[in-house]
């Protein structure tokens, strides 16, 4: 089993950018998978969600302007675009990658049961695990928030600048023979 490194927090509270700096704190080893991030108006107004994986695709997850039966607040999510993207770069970072990046494991993601099955997929690997996960209860993300191999950290103003070092540690450490 691989070790899983769960990150949450409150919304805005610099959870993807614990994973960024966690990223180029380990740029020696090869990652795969995906990052969440808003999309904005000129304005500052959030509009919505986009993937980029860590290969260079991008995806619009979510948003004010989509229309979908799936909808998270005011947001239409497209679940179809976070099964060609987000689902498809997980499944190749638990191939070729020494370890695998989801942001984020949330409300969106979760409505697929293709992001549901890849990420049983990617516990259930050898390879280290980073994701993002939501803080308020929900079945599934507390089922891996509750897994034996999982070490979760809060993040907080307070927290914020320490987390990338320990992540990157957690994420060596696992890959250590």
């Amino acid at each position: 089993m691989g070790k899983l490194i769960l990150l949450t927090g409150l919304p805005g509270s610099g959870k993807t950018t614990v994973i960024e700096r966690t990223l180029e704190l380990l740029e020696d080893l090869k990652q795969g998978g995906f990052i969440t991030r808003e999309i904005r108006s000129h304005a500052g107004q959030r509009l919505g969600f986009e993937i980029r994986t860590l290969d260079g695709e991008t995806a619009v997850l979510a948003h004010i302007r989509i229309q979908s039966p799936h909808r998270v607040g005011k947001y239409g999510v497209d679940i179809r675009a976070l099964e060609q993207t987000g689902v498809a770069a997980i499944r190749r970072a638990i191939q070729d990658a020494d370890f695998v990046v989801v942001d984020e494991i949330g409300k969106m993601e979760l409505l697929s049961p293709a992001f549901r099955e890849v990420m049983q997929a990617a516990v259930r690997s050898p390879k280290p695990a980073l994701a993002t996960i939501m803080l308020r209860s929900h079945p599934f993300a507390d089922a891996l928030k509750q897994m034996p191999d999982a070490e979760m950290r809060i993040v907080t103003p307070q927290s914020r600048e320490a987390l990338p070092a320990w992540a990157a540690e957690r994420i060596r450490r696992a890959l250590a023979p």
